[in-house]
């Protein structure tokens, strides 16, 4: 049988190929008759030779090949040389060919990444079976998801709860499902509120230092200080700090720099490879309110405190204390 699992949410395709494994039969069925190839360097006669290999003592064989049909992309984006073109003709003809003619002992699964609707071998593929896609989850998916997620671990979430949690990991599940995993343990049978979230989600952390990258850009010598002391006290070290505050800076610059090239939204996220939708929310909103200049100037000032830092002219937390000092002394540029 043929299976052909694409989209952008490898979490989601990764479970689906952990139920397609279960038909294989136990451990040791499954180790013995189980081949991974990779299918931007596979050829037909790899991939017919291994289909038609006899599972050893089990009555089915899973090959799983990874990447195949991304290597038709290009082809179907972008056209190319003729000669090419015919080339790429001639290996999805015989790709599918082999496909269409799958022993019944043979599991056949194609893993892929996001896939255009003109992806030549992906089309021949939807007229011999069905294509299950997996994008990422919008957010009320990922709401559901997450109540889903939290009762199957024997556990149960605030609605309160579902909103922070879905703001602050986004729609990145392997990092949600590690969340999860931990504040059912930290809430110990009772349900998972908000509170919680904020105290274990690491995204929570995120906040934070937007909340003092905010107060720093206004000037607001007290709340930044006051964000700092409560970043120190959940445990979040001088040097890690100041890693944060300066991609959050990085990120907000940038998104204003891409926003300036009339780059979308979309764009901009994938370019940038951010998986939280917090993340890109509360920097899209920042990139708003203040200039390039001004962030320009708070990055340089961060660079040179974790040098600072580095060679011991001050220790972390005063260095912390001086850089929110003199940059909320000085005057903003507004854009």
């Amino acid at each position: 049988m043929l299976y052909v699992l694409i989209g952008e949410d490898d979490f989601s395709i990764r479970q689906a190929l952990e139920e397609i494994k279960k038909t294989i039969g136990d451990d040791t069925a499954r180790l013995t008759n189980t081949t991974v190839l990779d299918g931007r360097q596979l050829t037909i006669e790899e991939l017919r030779n291994a289909c038609e290999t006899v599972p050893f003592l089990a009555e089915k064989r899973l090959i799983i090949v990874e990447g195949l049909l991304g290597r038709f992309e290009s082809v179907a984006r972008t056209g190319r040389k003729r000669a090419n073109n015919r080339s790429g003709e001639d290996d999805v003809r015989a790709f599918t060919d082999v496909m269409k003619q799958l022993p019944e002992f043979t599991e056949l699964v194609l893993t892929d990444g996001k896939t255009g609707g003109n992806n030549p071998l992906l089309r021949q593929l939807t007229a011999i079976t069905g294509v299950r896609s997996f994008p990422l989850l919008r957010q009320s998916q990922l709401q559901r998801w997450i109540i889903k997620s939290v009762a199957s671990g024997g556990g149960s979430i605030s609605p309160q709860g579902v909103n922070s949690l879905a703001d602050f990991v986004g729609n990145d599940l392997w990092l949600m499902s590690n969340e999860i995993e931990k504040l059912i343990v930290y809430a110990a049978g009772r349900r998972i509120e908000e509170s919680d979230v904020r105290a274990l989600v690491s995204n929570a952390r995120e906040a934070g230092v937007f909340a003092m990258v905010d107060a720093i850009i206004e000037l607001r010598t007290s709340k930044a200080q006051e964000s700092l002391q409560q970043l120190l006290r959940q445990g979040v070290a001088p040097a890690q700090l100041l890693v944060m505050i300066s991609r959050q800076v990085r990120i907000i610059f940038q998104i204003k720099e891409l926003r300036n090239q009339k780059k979308t939204r979309a764009e901009i996220q994938k370019k940038l490879g951010l998986t939280s939708d917090f993340v890109l929310k509360k920097a899209w909103e920042q990139s708003d309110r203040y200039s390039s200049a001004r962030l320009r100037e708070i990055y340089h000032r961060l660079l040179e405190t974790d040098l600072s830092i580095k060679t011991g002219r001050y220790d972390g937390d005063l260095a912390l204390d001086i850089l929110i000092a003199e940059l909320t002394r000085q005057g903003a540029v507004r854009s």
